[in-house]
Order: C-alpha cells, then structure tokens, then sequence
C-alpha cells in the first residue's frame, strides 16, 4: 500500500520551498523504499530550486541521506528492511562498456527508480540527483542503497552521499593525491573542505586551502589545512608558487566552478601537476587558455565526477576511518533542523554561515 508523507517540494523557478504531502508507492521491481533519519542540505539543492539544473518542476529535494530500508521490491538481492544504508546518486549499471571495462565510477548508464513519488493531485515529482530525501520516505533503485556500520549516527553518515564524498573522493580517487604530495584546493565550502580532508588523509605534506571567507579558511585549517591563502587580499596563484618552493602544488583541487578559478587551478599547478575540476559551473560558462600553455605544462586535468567513487567500496570504508576517529566527517555538521526549515537553511548557505545543515527526521 503506497505511503503518504511529508516533504519539501520546489514548485518554480526561485520559488520558496514548501512542506507538502507525498505519495511514495510501493516498491517495484528492482526498488526500495527507505526511511530517512537524516539529510544533508547541498548546494545542488539551491540549484534545483533556481533552476540550474533543468526545468522538471516540481522538484522533491534532498539527496544527501542515510536511513533504513523500509521494504524491497521484486528481484532485489543483498539488501532487506532494516538495513541501515547511505543512498548514492550513481547507481551503476554493471553492462555499459565503463562498467565492463572494470571503471564502475564512470558508469554511463546509472539509474533510478522507475516509478514516480506524486503531490496528493497525481502531480508526478522530479527526486534531486534521482532521490528526493527532505521526506519521511523516498523510492530508490536498490543499487542506490550502501550498506554501512549503523554505529555512524545518520547526520554524520548521509554526508557522504554527496558532497564530502565528492571531495574527499577528488583529492584521492581523481588526484591521485598520496604521501609527500603539495596539494591546493580553491573554494573551502563543503565540498573543498572535504578535499582538503582527503588530501589530509592521503599523507599530503603540504595542504594549502584558498577562499575569500576567512571562516571557510579556518574550517580547513581543521580539516588539516597546513597553509590558508585569502584570495580576496592576495594572488592565490603567486601565494601557491611561494610555499612549493616556486614551483606550484602537485595537484590543485578547484572546487567553486568558475572560469576564473579554473584559470587560477592551471597556473599553480607544477609542471606535469594536476588540476582537478569537481565545482560545478552553469551551461553558459566557459574558459580560454593558450593552447601552447597546455601543452607546454603537460599533466593532467581531470573533472572528478561524485569524486570518481565506487559507493559499495568507498562508503563503507569511509564510515570505518570515522568510527576509529581518523576521519572528522561529524566536523562538517554545522546544524540539525527539521524539514520546515530548509528555505532559512539555504540562506545561511548563500550567506557562507554553514558548512552543512543537516534536516533530522
């Protein structure tokens, strides 16, 4: 029997976000239904609700979630109710040619549930990223559900859903970063933030976070930050040059997603350095660099999509490093609120006061 719950709907573009009623079905072929106890706020939210990401109103938001799988659906193998899970916006497939040639994180074919959650009208909702977890309950494919140590209390844990994950997973997945590495980051919101602990945590010798808030800058510093660079009062790329003896950083994370910190990503990086892409810019964004500068400098640049993670491998894993204490995933929880409040949660998102705000239910 389908469940009605309550969630937060973007009905239009730039419009306030509404508490409303929802109709989740029953769990078809291949599906669960999940209990979420907990969902990050994300930046991507705001963007859905702006418009940003494509016109399919009325948006169910909420992604970044953990809970407790409430029934199964035919076929599903490996999971049941009760499991505890982190629920992943790239289920992959295991048929498309990524997928068969052993690169699973770049899976062309990922997918979603295949029924649709409604408005008590019928109205048919758009889930964020394919979830939709500022509800009591949302419909996911099963392959979007991660088991995990349910020890990890769900505020912390759903943070990993998205965007820590992406940045830790830029830093150590799609940079490569390991013992003895420079490594800089630009933007220390979340998902900088995350990279720089992951950079951390990969045995980066030398970590140099760069943003133009001062409380982003000590966010990072307790995340392992070495160095802060504000950008507002001095050349992040000369200030990099400077503390890598001249040369630049081994990788520079760019995590705002804007032309003009791209361009400050490609020029601190060493020769044969790495620049790695995971802020997302909008369509209408582009960047022009000499030609004979990209060749000239060699290495690599790379865009790191949902930090190039595997969510079965790196979910888990992650959740074990917080448990023993080496991983400080509860330091990105800036707030708990409950889902009325995620209109005011965006505002103090735009306004730089969180790192995250997490909706408890």
């Amino acid at each position: 029997m389908p469940y009605t719950v309550q969630g937060v709907v973007a009905r239009g573009k730039g419009q306030a976000v509404s508490l409303e009623t929802i109709r989740v079905p029953d769990p078809g072929p291949g599906e669960a239904v999940v209990n979420v106890q907990a969902c990050g706020v994300c930046h991507t939210d705001l963007h859905y609700r702006e418009g940003g990401i494509n016109d399919e109103f009325p948006f169910l938001l909420g992604h970044e979630a953990a809970g407790v799988v409430e029934a199964v659906g035919e076929g599903v193998t490996g999971l049941a109710p009760g499991d505890y899970v982190i629920l992943n916006w790239r289920a992959v497939c295991g048929r498309c040619r990524a997928c068969l040639r052993g690169r699973p994180w770049y899976c062309f074919d990922t997918h979603n549930a295949t029924q649709k959650m409604t408005l008590e009208d019928g109205t048919e909702l758009s889930p964020a990223l394919g979830i939709g977890a500022f509800a009591d309950k949302t419909l996911v494919a099963a392959g979007q559900c991660t088991k995990v140590d349910p020890a990890a209390a769900p505020a912390v844990a759903g943070l990993l859903g998205c965007g820590v994950m992406a940045g830790i997973g830029a830093a150590i997945n799609t940079g490569g970063v390991t013992r003895g590495d420079s490594v800089a980051v630009i933007g220390c919101g979340g998902v900088g933030g995350a990279a720089v602990l992951g950079a951390s945590l990969a045995g980066a010798s030398r970590i140099i976070a760069v943003d133009v808030d001062e409380r982003k800058l000590e966010w990072a510093r307790g995340f392992g930050a070495t160095h802060t660079v504000n950008s507002r009062e001095t050349d992040a790329v000369e200030a990099i040059r400077e503390l890598t003896g001249g040369f630049g950083a081994d990788v520079v994370i760019e995590a705002v997603g804007r032309p003009e910190t791209y361009k400050q990503a490609f020029y601190a990086r060493d020769l044969a350095g790495t620049v790695v892409l995971v802020g997302v810019p909008t369509p209408e964004m582009t960047v022009e660099l000499p030609l004979l500068d990209v060749f000239g400098r060699g290495g690599a640049l790379k865009s790191s999509w949902y930090g190039d993670c595997l969510p079965g491998r790196d979910f888990p894993m992650l959740i074990d490093l917080y448990l023993q204490g080496r991983l400080d995933l509860a330091g990105f929880v800036t707030e708990k609120i409950g889902l009325g409040d995620v209109e005011e949660a965006f505002a103090k998102m735009h306004r730089g006061e969180v790192l995250r705000s997490v909706v408890v239910l």
